[in-house]
């Protein structure tokens, strides 16, 4: 895979765009060098690209040939990501904004077009949630959730998925949580929305399947990641996390995932190697959602076979 020229590379460097404050000047420039490269490498979308999963999806995305349009909230730092794709010659486009605001939303996918003239996969990555349980939630916070977590990515893929027809192919990636599947008791909305989100992915794929798009949902377990980190009151007075502990009691493979082992799922499950899948779930957790009980009972049960840790 060629770089791209020094010209391409600093026009992309000056040009972070947040598709809400364009002017006319950079949309002039902009649509010059796109006529350079349309249709001559593949694009994706990452909600949620300024770190974690999402981050690690875009750099590999990059590695793999692909341009980026990187979606996040105004305020992260996209640098350590945006710095690591530049290295791998691809191109990038950042869009800042809130996802929950569709028009935001749909202005991104107008955005991706407009520079880059295609879309090939969308990642619906992006997640927010409250701890809390179904007693004291906030009306507010319950729709939140499922703006972010379901109706954006729903209406996403609506958007890209229009351009991808035109193309005759295209990938829709949902990347969703063990806990569509187990209940925890602590966030409702995210547990409703994550349900949501493994049904509208079989949905799209009956839909969207004649067209050549292929729609799959990926099912993370325990991430290491600023979402998936607790901070407890015990962690701030021991320096150890009791909660990430007990979780790792039932992991199979006793540990957390890092975010780089989820990006490799999906960015296989958008490659030509997993050309005959849609419509399915992969779950990705260490072997924690198949079993069902702690390794500390185990032990206590049979200490020869599993010994303490």
């Amino acid at each position: 895979m060629s770089n791209r020229t020094n010209g391409w590379q600093s026009f992309w460097k000056q040009n972070i765009i947040n598709p809400s404050h364009r002017n006319h000047a950079t949309q002039s420039q902009s649509s010059k060098l796109k006529d350079q490269i349309m249709n001559q490498r593949p694009v994706a979308i990452i909600t949620g690209a300024a770190g974690g999963i999402g981050g690690e999806t875009a750099v590999r995305f990059a590695e793999q040939g692909y341009d980026c349009v990187l979606l996040a909230l105004p305020g992260d730092d996209l640098q350590p990501v945006t710095t690591r794709i530049e290295q791998t010659g691809a191109q990038f486009l950042t869009c800042l904004g809130d996802l929950s605001d569709l028009k935001y939303a749909q202005s991104t996918v107008e955005q991706c077009i407009s520079n880059f003239g295609r879309i090939d996969a969308l990642v619906n990555n992006a997640a927010w949630r409250e701890i809390t349980t179904m007693r004291k939630i906030e009306l507010a916070s319950w729709e939140k959730t499922l703006r972010v977590c379901l109706t954006a990515p729903a209406f996403l893929s609506r958007w890209c998925a229009e351009h991808m027809e035109k193309q005759k192919q295209g990938v829709i990636i949902n990347v969703s949580s063990i806990q569509s599947q187990m209940a925890a008791g602590i966030s409702p909305g995210y547990v409703a929305a994550k349900g949501g989100l493994d049904s509208l992915t079989y949905e799209l794929a009956t839909l969207y399947g004649p067209s050549g798009i292929r729609v799959l949902c990926v099912n993370p377990g325990a991430i290491d990641t600023a979402m998936g980190k607790y901070d407890t009151t015990q962690k701030q007075e021991s320096g150890t996390d009791p909660v990430r502990h007990s979780s790792e009691d039932m992991i199979p493979l006793r540990r957390w995932a890092q975010p780089e082992e989820i990006a490799r799922v999906i960015v296989m499950l958008a490659s030509d190697d997993a050309s005959y899948l849609t419509g399915t779930s992969i779950t990705v957790d260490g072997g924690w959602k198949q079993q069902c009980s702690p390794y500390s009972i185990k032990h206590q049960q049979l200490p020869s076979e599993f010994p303490a840790d």
